[in-house]
This record gives C-alpha cells, structure tokens and sequence, in this order.
C-alpha cells in the first residue's frame, strides 16, 4: 500500500510540473506555450486547403512550398486553390466542413464570419507577437468584441486597402492637390474631369465621416450602430460637398473608379484627378508615368474652416476554419502566412502594402506614390469593420443627392440624410 501511495504522489507531482510548464495546446488559450518545442502540438499527416485570390495563387503555392520546407520532420500537404476575397465569407459559410482551412478575406465580412461562427480566433502562442508586428490600424480590422472581450479573429495580411487621390500633374499641381477646392478649380481649368464616385456607399461615406458620425458596432440583430454624432455637423459637411459638386457640376462627375484611369489614358485625356482605389495604382502609374501623382484625400472647407475628407479604409486578413480537421497546422500556417518576410515577398510580387510594422518601412512603399499615399490617409480612415448589410445602399443613395438634385438647400439634406439613416436601420 505504501509502494501504490508513494507511486500516485509522484504521479501528482509531475502532472503539477506539466501544467506550471505549460503543455496545453494553443487553440485551449494555454498562454503556457508547447513545452516539447512542436507548434504543431503532435498533429502530424497533415493536409490542408488554403484559398487565395487569382492573382495570388502563384505566388501562395510557393510560400506553401517554403512553408514545408521549413517543417521536415513533418508530413504535410497543401491545397491552395483560387477564391475570391470579397465572396470568401459567403463561400465559407456554405459548407465549413468543405471549405478552406486557411483563407484570404476582405475585413468588412469579418462580422458575417464571426456571426456563422467560421473563425478560429488568432490563438495565444501567436497573440502578442501578432499585435505588436502589426500596425493598429490594422490589428482593428481583424478584432471584434466576442463575448465581452476583445477578440483578435484573423492574421492581418495587409495595411490600408483603401482609396487615395490621383492626379495628372500636367494639369493639377501638388498644391492644388491639398484641397478639393483646388483639385476641381484645376481640373475646370484643364478642361478636365474630377471623378469621385460619391454614389457608391463605400465612397459616399465621405461627407458623413467627415461631419463626425461614424459606425460604431452592430447589434446582436446586425442592425448598424452609429456614435452619438453631432447632426448639424454631419449637414455642415453635406451642404460643403453639396456645394461644390453644383459649383463645379461641368468638371465634377461620379462613376467607376476604373474610368479615372481609362479617362486619363485617352487621347486627348478626360480626366485630370479623382479617387481611386489601391487596386487600380499600378494601371494608372503606368498611364501618368512622370506625371503620376498620388497623395491622402484632400480637405474641404466647411464653414470657414479646411476639414481633412475622412474616408473609410479595409484591410486584407487571413483566417482560420474553425472546422479545420488539423487546428493546429492552420494557425501555424495563418501567422507564417503573415509573418514580416512573406509580407515583404508580397509587397514585392504583388504591390500589397503591409500591415507589418517593419516591412512598411521598406524603400519599396516609400518609393511607391500610392502606397505612401495610402499610409498617409491611414490616420483619417474609419476601418471597414461593424458595416451592415443595410448600409451600402442608403449611403450611396445619398451621396447622389448631393450633385444630382436641383435642390440641395439644407433643409432638404435634412430629410434626406434622416431617410438614408432610417433606411440603413432598417425602420
């Protein structure tokens, strides 16, 4: 009996070292981390499916490839196949089961993740050196309130993707370039259009953002919350863009951003400046060439006073199933995927701006006019995140009332920012 006692202390002895070490696995939130040195906590045959835009799928199968490389010991294979980032979420959502391990997706469908329950937060081995190697900005568009806590849902893959000005330096000087007013000053002065594609929700949010109100969650419903905004502001900033849309109605016009560069490229050019989106950077460097200029959203001037233009501004992400059959070799690979080197490699091969600290500082984004434009206008961006479904339409329904109706008095934008907020609550 003594013997069987002496042998059950032991026993209990060492099961108090295995937890003060810390052998839990990452995805049970053990801050403890993995005592025998395997991130992959014993998984091992593994087989994963990861999903990738098109134009990334080259380049994704070589980082797989180095990423199996780096693990010899390990049997693993990856799949990666083309998906879209922006139907990511509804492709996830059909079938977890079947559906990526690991994928990239665009951050205003975070919510509609988090909601069918698709994401397997960023776990705490990779917590804390994910947040401090990202930006904020960034480290945001991937984080949600889940169950009271702030909750890291998704590696960030890239910084700002968003949209910037860009003008023909031909026609729009960099001082012109400041100011709205001056961008459409120049542009009727060239004879040239300024495309600004203020019907969109995505760009119609503008004079909102700027004037102060800005989204701020959703309900458990997902009907959209709004900060506790100051209405005559948000009407101060309607009535300046209203203004100027009339004033310059021969030089302004909303459409497509692709247009910006398709316009600028005809012989003779139509176009002299707009706001583009950073998909379309490397179309219209081309075009412009010398003559490409690039630079934040410019201000305009409400009541006496010059107002940075606010914009709204996403991020891509990187997420894990939470149905992947090898948990552990997905997280592994989601903070590989997004670790300081293969955002550099991307930021190269592709022209994606990092959301790693380090590599944003890179000679290849301080010598790119978008990507430096995009940084810059980081600081007046709303994230893309805790968007209802309910919003894009109102919003750009909105923005064309500000230059398509004869009568743009401030009563009248009254009742119509008071309809697209209703709408856009759905009441």
């Amino acid at each position: 009996m003594k013997k069987i006692i002496a042998l059950l202390l032991a026993v209990l002895m060492l099961a108090s070292v295995l937890v003060a070490c810390g052998g839990g696995k990452p995805t049970d939130n053990n801050n403890g981390g993995n005592s025998n040195g395997d991130p992959f906590y014993g998984e091992n045959n593994i087989s994963l499916l990861v999903w990738a835009p098109d134009n990334a799928v080259s380049l994704t199968k070589q980082l797989c490839a180095d990423f199996i490389a780096k693990y010899p010991d390990k049997t693993i294979t990856i799949d990666v196949q083309a998906q879209g980032e922006a139907d990511a979420a509804a492709q996830m959502l059909n079938d977890l089961d079947k559906a990526a391990d690991v994928f990239g997706f665009v951050c205003n469908n975070i919510n509609k993740l988090q909601q069918g329950n698709a994401l397997a937060p960023v776990v705490d081995d990779y917590l804390e050196d994910v947040k401090s190697r990202n930006t904020d900005f960034a480290v945001s568009t991937g984080t949600l309130t889940v169950d009271g806590k702030e909750t890291l849902l998704a590696y960030p893959e890239t910084g700002e993707n968003g949209y910037y000005l860009v003008y023909d330096k031909k026609y729009v000087s960099d001082d012109d370039a400041k100011s709205l007013e001056g961008i459409l000053a120049a542009c009727q002065k060239a004879g040239k259009k300024c495309l600004i594609n203020i019907d969109n929700g995505f760009y119609g949010c503008m004079p909102l953002y700027t004037g102060g109100m800005v989204n701020n969650g959703l309900k458990e419903d997902g009907t959209q919350i709004f900060n506790d905004y100051d209405e005559e502001k948000v009407l101060d900033s309607l009535e300046a863009f209203a203004n100027l849309f009339h004033q310059y109605s021969d030089t302004f016009i909303s459409a497509d951003p692709a247009r910006i560069g398709s316009g600028m490229a005809e012989d003779p050019s139509t176009v002299a400046a707009g706001i583009d989106g950073s998909w379309n950077a490397a179309t219209v460097a081309n075009v412009l060439g010398e003559n490409y200029g690039a630079a934040k959203l410019p201000t305009i001037n409400i009541k006496g006073t010059d107002t940075q233009i606010i914009g709204m501004n996403g991020a891509k992400l990187i997420g894990v199933n939470s149905h992947s059959k090898f948990p552990e070799a997905a997280q592994v690979l989601a903070n590989y995927l997004t670790s300081e080197e293969v955002q550099q490699t991307r930021l190269d091969e592709l022209n994606w701006l990092p959301s790693n600290k380090n590599a944003q500082q890179s000679e290849t984004v301080k010598k790119s006019p978008a990507l430096s434009a995009l940084l810059a206008q980081s600081e007046f961006s709303i994230p893309q995140i805790n968007i209802a479904e309910t919003f894009w339409t109102p919003i750009g329904t909105l923005g064309a009332k500000l230059f398509k109706e004869d009568d743009y008095s401030r009563d009248t934008l009254k009742k119509e920012f008071e309809k697209a907020v209703k709408n856009v609550l759905d009441e």
